[in-house]
């Protein structure tokens, strides 16, 4: 896989994928993620990539030049299943559209910056807009960070053990159910029997049980997703 993120400020990126998950799956050759200074692309003495609304209102406004110039580059080197922007008005970002992104070949994210961008890089450019939650952040560069970071841990191979992953909150459209580890009692806190027991069919009823509690609790709009694709799954 190959994952191309256009900035304006491509520093912001050196440290989350730099270590961890990311870093080793870049280093055993599973990922390949190229960070692009969109500066490198604009024409003028001094570099901008932005300029003024028309029709005047606050805030600078994201060119359409130096972006249609690095697409149009990458593009022409190898085919993008994806080309995405980040956007605090764009698609909910969730496990299942992680889940899709890390089966494709090549994705091209575009990290937003000051009000926006030129509209016409959205209409013309940009196939899939992605907001990681209700709120507004200084640039895309994090939302692009947190979107490879989980793209990335699905890769066969990126962690050691991969059921993991596909045990994780969101997968089954649950929350996780609760974790321990040793030791089975301190302070007087223990850990449940029942997790003790060596039972692998009653520990999974508990944990299924324990999810369905947790999310119901926390997140019941969750609850309502998983039932209805259980239901579907059932016809």
């Amino acid at each position: 896989m190959r994952i191309d993120i256009i900035s304006a400020v491509p520093d912001l990126l050196q440290s989350p994928l730099g270590h961890s998950i990311v870093h080793r799956a870049v280093k055993n050759g599973l990922v390949e993620i190229v960070v692009h200074d969109l500066r490198d692309y604009s024409t003028n003495k001094y570099k901008s990539v932005d300029d003024y609304p028309y029709s005047g209102g606050g805030g600078m406004v994201m060119t359409i030049e130096p972006i249609d110039r690095i697409i149009t580059k990458l593009k022409s080197e190898r085919t993008y299943q994806e080309i995405i922007f980040t956007t605090p008005d764009g698609d909910r970002y969730t496990q299942n559209v992680a889940n899709r992104l890390s089966c494709l070949n090549n994705l091209i994210i575009l990290c937003g910056h000051y009000k926006g961008i030129d509209q016409r890089i959205r209409d013309h450019l940009i196939t899939l807009e992605i907001s990681i939650g209700d709120y507004v952040l200084t640039g895309g560069e994090l939302a692009a960070a947190v979107m490879v970071d989980s793209i990335v841990r699905l890769l066969p191979g990126a962690i050691s053990d991969e059921v993991s992953a596909l045990t994780d909150s969101f997968q089954d459209l649950l929350l996780a159910p609760p974790v321990y580890t040793r030791p089975a009692e301190y302070k007087g806190w223990k850990v449940p029997d029942i997790l003790l027991s060596g039972n692998d069919r009653q520990i999974a009823d508990w944990k299924l049980e324990q999810a369905m509690t947790r999310t119901r609790r926390l997140r019941p709009d969750l609850l309502e997703d998983h039932e209805s694709t259980r239901s579907q799954s059932d016809e």
